[in-house]
Order: C-alpha cells, then structure tokens, then sequence
C-alpha cells in the first residue's frame, strides 16, 4: 500500500491502550520522517481519545486536515464495562475508589430503566478530570491539584444506550452519541441515578460516522507498511 501524505491522507488507527492521542500523532510523524524521508508533515487527529481507552482514532494529514473539524462532529460509537458500586474523582481507572457502596437489591430491570433515561437529549457535566479549557488551562490539571472548578453542562444526544452483559459489579454497555460527549460522565450519571455510585473500568470507540474501527491499523502495521514502502525503488 502506498500513502500520499504529503499530498493528504485519511489514515484510521487503533489506538492502543495508554497511549495518548498525541502520541499517535508523533509516532506516525517520526515513522514518516524515518521510513519516507518526509521531515515536515502535517497530522492532527480528529478526536482526542483518553489514554485508558483505546480504539477508532482517525489521522488526517496534508489538505485533510482541513476536515479535521468535519470529522470531530460525526456520531461516535462505543463499547466498554463500568463498575458499579464505586466512584473514582475521574469516573474512570486514572485515580483510586474513594467511595464505595452496597449494590443491594439492584436489579437488571433497574440498570436498563437507568439507560433509557440516559438515552436522548440532556445536558451533561463533564468531568473535572477532563481537558476542557478553564481559565486558560486544561480542568484536569485543576483537578490533580485538588482545586476545585465549576465546568458548564454541555447539551449531549445519546442516541442510543444497550446494556450488552450485567455480571454485578461489571455491566457491560454500547452507547452511540454525539460530539462532545463523556463515557465517563455517563458512568457517574448512571451510578447516581441507580444510587450505588458507578465509574468507568474499559472503553474502546469503534465507529466514527461511516468510519469503523474493524477497518483500522495497528500502529506495528503502518510500521511495517511504511518500512516496505520505503524499501520500493523510486
């Protein structure tokens, strides 16, 4: 396979667990200028995806990234597990239990009445734990510092919410939503309204728009895809 990323590229990878975004981007701007002999590119991602997930990342290099923002407003797709009967200060697996409660008679009819009332338009608190703008800086670096910030609500549209497996602690989910939207806000959402408290334990993104994550890369094949392409004559 050839890319023409000086040109423009729409390039679909799966990002692996604990990388950031950024580092997605860097490593393929390093693999352009060591295997292609590229020393500019330009590369940006459409959508940034927290370290502790993993899955659907699209890179758009050259003219696309004029689409970037295009891109950032497609419906996004999910699958993942939160756990019940806990919080977290992040609503994910990036800081410790610091409340825990009894799952008493919960009940699986409880779990799904609490996802279709999560299901549709409503207007969400992003975590504190996240990278919205504050003050000119980012709300987690307020947040590992302990101080507090008020985050406005975004309006969100969750098109649809099915609970997949309940295996109390763990109930696995699919959301389809919009722009804008945190899987890890819905955790905290969720546990309140079941009243046990619930957080984040996997995510991973498996479609953006028409874009689907069973169509993306692993980083070692687009390295070895560009090492090949380099060993072609020119």
């Amino acid at each position: 396979m050839s890319f023409q990323f000086e040109q423009g590229e729409i390039l679909l990878v799966d990002k692996p667990l604990t990388w950031t975004s950024f580092d997605v981007v860097g490593k393929l701007r390093s693999l352009i200028r060591s295997e292609l002999g590229i020393k500019k590119s330009k590369i940006g991602h459409a959508g940034t995806l927290d370290p502790l997930a993993t899955g659907l990342l699209i890179l758009c290099t050259g003219k696309f990234t004029k689409r970037i923002d295009e891109f950032q407003g497609l419906e996004k797709e999910y699958t993942g597990t939160f756990r019940l009967g806990a919080t977290t200060p992040s609503f994910d697996l990036e800081t410790e239990p610091d409340q825990t409660f009894p799952l008493g008679a919960l009940t699986e009819q409880n779990i799904s009445d609490a996802a279709v009332r999560l299901t549709g338009n409503y207007d969400q608190i992003p975590p504190a734990y996240s990278a919205k703008w504050v003050d000119g800086r980012r709300a987690y670096t307020f947040a590992r510092n302990d101080i507090a910030v008020e985050l406005k609500a975004r309006n969100i549209t969750v098109t649809a919410f099915e609970i997949t497996r309940i295996a109390l602690p763990e109930v696995d989910f699919r959301i389809a939503c919009s722009k804008g939207t945190y899987i890890r806000a819905v955790a905290r959402d969720l546990g309140q309204m079941l009243g046990c408290g619930a957080h984040l334990a996997a995510l991973c993104r498996t479609r953006i728009g028409q874009f689907h994550l069973r169509d993306a890369f692993q980083i070692p094949e687009i390295e070895a895809m560009l090492r090949a392409s380099n060993q072609q004559p020119r």
